[in-house]
């Protein structure tokens, strides 16, 4: 497929490499270059032969190269052989382990969900249980952290593990033998039905399988779908493949989605190939501060063919093309090696100054100090940075981030310090994850549905007192304005949390987007598209 063909020229290196014999003959084509290598070379011998004490070299070679690559662009990275796998995981989509969602809870991991069809399933483990010991080894009240329960769970596909299990009624501990396999990492978060026709989807990254799960969610729609939500936000990115393949989803054929050009890396384009499952339509895609890279791949494609409307606040503004380069001790160098260009020509890369990370980041903090998130006149464009749309005419602007058609400003209002401490620690989820626990039998049976969930259940004002006493006991002092300003988003956040906990992870969602003036903004587009549509029919 022509989609898969080119961008795997730009983004698979062992592709690239053996056909550009690029590292074998850069010596012989750069004196620059080897005179460089050379010099550091010696560096290296002189102090390895000569220097008073014992020196670890790799570490000293680990911090040259970390130096060498903060000289460059703000997207540029060094990656640690011991964090590659950590990094690459959640866009490769899959990972080896047992299968199950767990949270610690009390200093006792506790299972919150067992993962469908997965091994953990299969022989039985029930949200709920509680995890005491892993082959011979005790778990409870070690005081376990994450990274401890990944390097017992996880493991080869086909390998075993002991788990012995607390469960509520039943008097003795159960044993299960566990074998490992191949677990997904869902990147779509969410997909549900709004109202009888709509299709929210919720994308949290573009990894290897997203477009894979969205065609999924789109062909089990129940009914004829006539309108797709597409939401975006706080999606950083991830792979360009992926961004272009779920594009290819939503355009015509023909239709340019974006194209590339860098110094060593020749221009390339990739369009639509007409087998998008929903090529006509309403279609609203929802971006905001944190939506960048691949993201603003797509909102750019489908804004400059003028395919849906683009709803939210301006994007990040990461126009650049990282190429993982794998490294002989495992570690990762991932180098910017083009830019990308949406169909109209944009460039959606935010200015930087090489070598001045700090100082690229400092600025897209100060958008929110200048007022960008609360007012669409706070964001100002020269006009050599106007652009047109491809089939309409609309002007449209470069130079940082994707602006939306719709700007939905930043609602403030209910937001305290209070509030944000308690997220910052962690605390609503914690005891919501215990508050679930103590009550998991009862509410599943209950609230079989989530209507009936949405309907009946009630985050009470003794359930926020004992959040408010937790908080105390940790060391956070009541602030009672603050609750007062802070209380009817913290009951939606903590029956959101519910909901996934008890009815289904998308619940959370559905829960949260009740009372997001974004999504309502979204709706609100989405039904003019429809009677526009409906008039030209």
């Amino acid at each position: 497929m022509k989609i898969r063909r080119n961008t795997a020229r730009i983004l698979v290196l062992s592709a690239v490499l053996p056909l550009l014999g690029l590292w074998n003959c850069v010596a012989q084509e750069r004196s620059e270059m080897r005179s460089a290598a050379g010099k550091y070379n010696q560096v290296l011998f002189y102090i390895d032969r000569l220097y008073l004490e014992d020196v670890a070299l790799d570490s000293l070679v680990e911090q040259a190269i970390i130096a060498t690559v903060g000289e460059l662009d703000p997207h540029s990275a060094y990656i640690s052989a011991k964090d590659v796998q950590a990094m690459n995981e959640p866009l490769q989509g899959e990972f080896e382990g047992i299968g199950i969602e767990f949270a610690i809870i009390r200093d006792t991991l506790t299972v919150q969900a067992t993962v469908a069809g997965g091994p953990s399933e299969r022989v039985g483990l029930l949200a709920g249980d509680k995890i005491i010991r892993v082959d011979s080894s005790d778990v409870g009240g070690i005081g376990l952290s994450n990274q401890d329960v990944y390097g017992l769970l996880r493991g080869p596909k086909g390998t075993k593990v002991r788990l012995s299990v607390l469960r509520k009624g039943v008097p003795e501990p159960l044993d299960f033998v566990v074998t490992r396999d191949r677990i997904p990492i869902n990147s779509l978060d969410a997909a549900y039905k709004v109202g009888d026709d709509v299709l929210y989807l919720k994308l949290s990254r573009f990894a290897a399988k997203s477009r894979d799960e969205i065609v999924e969610a789109m062909r089990s729609f129940d009914g004829v779908i006539r309108g797709v939500i597409l939401d975006l936000r706080s999606n950083s990115g991830g792979y360009l493949p992926t961004a272009i393949d779920i594009a290819n989803e939503f355009l015509e054929k023909g239709d340019l989605i974006v194209y590339t050009e860098g110094r060593a890396i020749p221009r390339m384009q990739e369009s639509a190939n007409g087998n998008g499952l929903y090529r006509e339509g309403p279609l609203v895609v929802m971006i905001d501060e944190n939506s960048a890279s691949a993201s603003e791949i797509v909102a750019g494609a489908i804004q400059d063919q003028d395919r849906g409307i683009i709803v939210g606040r301006r994007s990040f503004g990461k126009g650049l093309v990282q190429q993982a380069i794998p490294l002989d001790d495992g570690s990762e160098l991932r180098l910017t090696i083009a830019r990308y260009h949406t169909p109209s020509g944009r460039v959606i890369q935010s200015p930087y100054e090489a070598g001045h990370a700090d100082k690229y980041y400092m600025d897209f903090y100060e958008r929110y100090l200048r007022g960008e998130s609360f007012s669409k006149d706070s964001i100002q464009f020269p006009d050599s940075l106007k652009f047109r749309t491809l089939k309409e005419g609309r002007t449209v602007y470069g130079g940082g981030g994707i602006m939306p058609d719709v700007f939905v400003p930043q609602d403030t209002t209910s937001y305290s310090s209070y509030y944000a401490a308690l997220l910052r620690q962690g605390l609503v989820i914690e005891y919501m994850n215990g508050l679930c626990d103590r009550n998991r039998r009862a509410w599943t049976s209950r609230y079989r549905s989530f209507e009936k969930f949405d309907r009946d259940f009630e985050v009470t004002d003794d359930m926020i007192g004992e959040l408010v006493a937790l908080a105390e006991e940790r060391g956070v002092a009541l602030d009672e304005a603050g609750l007062e300003r802070s209380r009817e988003d913290l009951r939606r956040y903590m029956k959101a949390l519910a909901a996934s906990s008890i009815v289904s992870r998308d619940c959370f969602y559905r829960v949260m987007n009740s009372g997001s003036p974004e999504f309502q903004a979204a709706l609100e587009a989405l039904r003019e598209a429809s009677l526009s549509r409906n008039a030209l029919l």
